[in-house]
């Protein structure tokens, strides 16, 4: 018992090492138990937000939810540029260049500033038209504008919250990324009531105070992030020599970050599609399958989480001239996925209406809500795998096979069967959450095919 309260010790509180020896199953919980809290934290910042928001109006919730399906643009951006990142840091660390490790991190930095500041401008500009293309009326637009400006304009957080952690978790520190998390959106949770309410001496800022929160939540993180970085630590520490720009590294980031990058846009521009169809059954509807939404990412982060671990193990051990070691990983990985995402699935099931009307007691919206999370329950367990094994291929750089994969199954599959379903016949939301279940099972069969061949194994970076 002792021994086991060691290493829950040892999981959160932050040292870096290199997992390229020892217990496979003891790194899997070192590196598992700071990334599923992490993930976790993300996961609690979704519900508390709709759940505030929701508060507001039918109006505010839908805003939110169609905006959240043109920002995961951003999320995609960053999300590639974080696996470039992570596997990049892992398989220096491997290597025992921390130098090589460092600079690559720092180069990562000058590449998200520049895609942020576009992304800002795009906000500034278009928000108006961003939610008149995702069918938003004219009192959402009126009312909630201002939300999609602030989560636009304020992007360079999300890029650097996810960067910055990515480099953590290449290192082998996943703790201080969940640290992190764990302030950032403890403040956003705070102010979340605080500036949407205006309580106290704040002002009532309604739907728009929900992404000031998340803004300075996930801004003061950054701060965090970075004074750690520029103190340093055991196996990394960023210093003035890093900032001149290395064309050779960029390319290399750019290179796995682009197509890394495309296989979330893919994903994104599915759900993109998706949303728009959902937004022809009504506001109330929109509103319920984004508090599906959210509920559901509140349980898919933890099991991400699991998943960011394996990509690590990869990496590291790939650095360390074992592959073998970095396959094992990823199965073992990806059954201790499994079980997770089995439990989650029968609790949805049995329990998605007590769920749903914590958020909202409008009968439409808790039937839309209802109605999403049971059928997504229905794929849980295939999203588990498919989740751990494209992980792991972006550990081993290799983001090209997942972003293949992801344009077939979400593009080719997904959106021809949810158009299918819930236009030509008539099902409504129901055909749109069916097709995401359909096109998640093909996708973790393909993923594992794929990966049993084991080309991944000979990717360099």
């Amino acid at each position: 018992m002792s021994k086991i309260f060691q290493t829950l010790k040892e999981a959160l509180s932050g040292s870096e090492q290199e997992f390229t020896s020892g217990s496979i199953n003891r790194a899997i919980v070192l590196l598992s138990i700071p990334m599923v809290l992490e993930m976790l934290m993300e996961g609690i910042f979704a519900l508390v937000d709709i759940y505030f928001v929701s508060k507001v109006s039918a109006e505010a919730a839908a805003t939110v939810g169609m905006t959240e399906s043109v920002i995961t643009i951003i999320y995609s951006v960053a999300f590639g540029l974080s696996s470039a990142a992570t596997a990049t840091v892992a398989r220096r660390t491997g290597e025992h260049d921390h130098e090589g490790a460092a600079k690559a991190a720092v180069q990562a930095i000058w590449i998200a500033v520049t895609l942020s500041v576009l992304f800002s401008l795009v906000g500034i500009f278009f928000s108006e038209n961003i939610l008149r293309m995702m069918g938003a009326t004219d009192v959402q637009v009126a009312d909630c504008i201002g939300y999609t400006r602030i989560a636009f304009s304020t992007n360079i957080v999300i890029m650097f919250i996810f960067l910055l952690n990515a480099v953590f978790r290449g290192v082998g520190n996943a703790s201080i990324a969940m640290w992190v998390l764990v302030i950032s959106n403890g403040i956003n949770v705070v102010l979340d009531p605080m500036l949407i309410f205006g309580w106290g001496p704040l002002p009532k800022l309604d739907v728009e105070g929900a992404a000031l929160a998340t803004s300075i939540g996930r801004g003061i993180g950054v701060c965090i992030q970075l004074y750690i970085l520029i103190r340093g630590t055991k196996l990394i520490k960023l210093a003035k020599r890093h900032l001149v720009l290395h064309w050779q590294t960029i390319g290399s980031l750019l290179r796995v970050a682009s197509t890394g990058a495309f296989q979330f846009i893919i994903a994104s521009a599915s759900w993109i599609f998706l949303m728009r169809i959902v937004s022809e059954s009504g506001t109330e509807v929109v509103a319920g399958y984004t508090i599906a939404i959210r509920i559901i990412v509140f349980t898919i982060m933890p099991a991400w989480g699991m998943a960011n671990a394996a990509a690590t193990l990869v990496g590291q051990n790939l650095g360390a001239k074992q592959p073998d070691r970095a396959e094992q990983s990823v199965w073992r990985t990806a059954k201790i996925d499994m079980v997770f995402m089995l439990i989650v699935s029968i609790f949805y099931f049995l329990f998605a209406k007590q769920i749903a009307l914590r958020f909202d007691p409008n009968p439409v919206v808790v039937e839309a809500a209802v109605l999403s999370l049971r059928i997504f329950s229905v794929g849980y367990v295939f999203f588990a795998w498919g989740m751990v094994v494209s992980s792991a291929f972006n550990g081993a750089g290799d983001t090209l096979t997942p972003t293949l994969i992801n344009f077939v199954c979400f593009w080719l599959i997904e959106i021809p069967i949810g158009y299918w379903m819930a236009v030509m016949l008539d099902w409504g939301l129901s055909g749109v959450v069916w097709s995401v279940c359909i096109a998640e099972t093909i996708m973790a069969v393909v993923f594992i095919v794929l990966f049993r061949r084991g080309k991944w194994k000979e990717v360099k970076i």
